[in-house]
């Protein structure tokens, strides 16, 4: 086989570029924050269109100031949250309501209108939709209807000619003046929202793969998440990538330039760039390094002694209950041990039920811990009329009970992939010489 050619090489990493902004940015304009790239998107448009509909049934739109991938859900507990930028909170129900109202009347908008006539229009759609807003004059209500326009802005839906709209939280902060582009505002929403009854319909709805099956949500659920553990797949699902994982693997390295790891419990790919995620572990701030450390904790002191490997007679172990009471005690060792020299934040450590649950939702977020209930392979959280079984009868690997035999319907799991994070200790014994120092060398 012949090696490819400099021009074949240089094609595709310009390729491999505008896949991943896309990838990692849905939503990209030409003078937004990755203007310098926005350009490979618009040459290679036809290219990333074809591509991005055969691998992951994603519809591809590129015009001539924008770029928008119209990625699908994965179902119920999948979601990838907004959150504010200076604050990293998340989105409460009250913002995305905002958000919802505001792209609703900006869709049909003038050009150009001011911030007092947006917030006047946004309430009379409130009053159409039966959403109560009963609180405006309230600072916490004006702050969260701020972040909903500042995240507009950030899309490029809004443009800020004269002001900004966080002078809607301001009491004296007078009036903005606002460009609208409302092509951008009707590519925003991506879900099938005139076929879906409810908002929980509509997350089934938009998870299902179509006429790509198993093979389209399987390949979705590995870009989108951190890590994806076999009972996360129905039988169909799991089938299909058990014979066709390592094919898999290079195309998404050739692709998207991502590395699998497989393993008896599912697969992870690994971004060596460490570009295409939203969630970092080890990260920055206390709570990210409160659950780097009680997820070792957990990891040394609830390995299963008896995991074997499936493929040569032994039980799939895809995770473990957390016992009653464990996780309190353990983040109280940790506050002990670090919460004084490490700098933690006062406010986690005087609400140390807050902090927890701040811990574990990074944790499952990363898919490291779960709530115990129903996954995926026993049919939770389905399409209807989704292809579930092996169309022929053939065996598949068995994740019954793969998240442990006495799993109850509350508390805890910790997963496979947890065991990533383990502490690791090299013990050196005194009697060993030290190391030969190495010889210098000139720079």
């Amino acid at each position: 086989m012949p090696l490819p050619s400099a021009h074949d090489v240089a094609l595709a990493a310009e390729r491999r570029t505008a896949a991943r902004l896309l990838l990692a940015h849905p939503l990209v304009t030409s003078t937004g924050p990755h203007s310098d790239t926005f350009p490979l998107v618009r040459r290679h448009a036809d290219w990333l269109t074809q591509r991005f509909q055969q691998v992951f049934g994603y519809r591809l739109l590129v015009e001539a100031s924008y770029a928008r991938l119209f990625k699908a859900g994965l179902g119920p507990g999948s979601g990838r949250r907004l959150e504010r930028p200076s604050t990293g909170t998340p989105f409460s129900p009250r913002t995305y309501a905002y958000l919802t109202l505001a792209l609703s009347v900006l869709v049909t908008a003038p050009e150009q209108l001011l911030l007092s006539q947006l917030v006047a229009d946004l309430r009379a759609a409130a009053v159409d939709a039966g959403i109560e807003i009963t609180d405006a004059g309230r600072q916490a209500e004006r702050r969260t209807l701020a972040a909903a326009l500042r995240q507009l802005v950030d899309w490029g839906v809004l443009v800020e000619t004269e002001g900004h709209v966080t002078a809607v939280a301001e009491d004296r902060a007078g009036d903005a003046l606002l460009t609208v582009d409302r092509d951008i505002a009707r590519a925003v929403v991506a879900g099938p929202l005139a076929q879906s009854r409810d908002g929980a319909d509509l997350v089934r709805r938009a998870a299902d793969p179509g006429f790509g099956g198993p093979r389209t949500y399987v390949r979705r659920r590995l870009v989108e998440t951190p890590v994806v553990h076999l009972d996360d797949l129905t039988d169909a699902e799991r089938e299909w990538l058990r014979t066709r994982q390592r094919r898999e693997a290079q195309a998404f390295s050739e692709l998207l330039g991502l590395e699998a790891e497989i393993r008896a419990e599912g697969i992870a790919l690994v971004d060596a760039d460490d570009e295409l995620t939203d969630l970092h572990l080890p990260g920055t701030g206390t709570v990210a390094q409160a659950a780097l450390l009680l997820v070792g904790r957990l990891v040394d002191r609830l390995r299963p002694e008896d995991a074997g490997h499936p493929a040569v007679g032994g039980r799939l172990v895809i995770g473990v209950p957390v016992p009653d009471g464990l996780l309190p005690a353990v983040l109280d060792e940790l506050i002990e041990e670090y919460g004084g020299r490490g700098n933690w934040q006062r406010g986690h450590l005087q609400d140390r039920d807050g902090f927890l649950a701040a811990a574990l939702d990074l944790l499952v977020r990363m898919r490291l811990m779960a709530p115990a209930g129903p996954v995926r392979a026993e049919g939770h959280g389905l399409p209807e009329g989704y292809e579930e079984t092996v169309a022929d009868g053939r065996s598949v690997t068995d994740v019954s009970q793969a998240r442990g035999r006495a799993r109850t319907d509350s508390g805890w799991i910790l997963l496979a992939a947890a065991a990533r994070y383990a502490t690791t200790v090299a013990v050196k014994s005194r009697t060993d010489p030290p190391p030969e120092a190495p010889e210098e060398s000139p720079r």
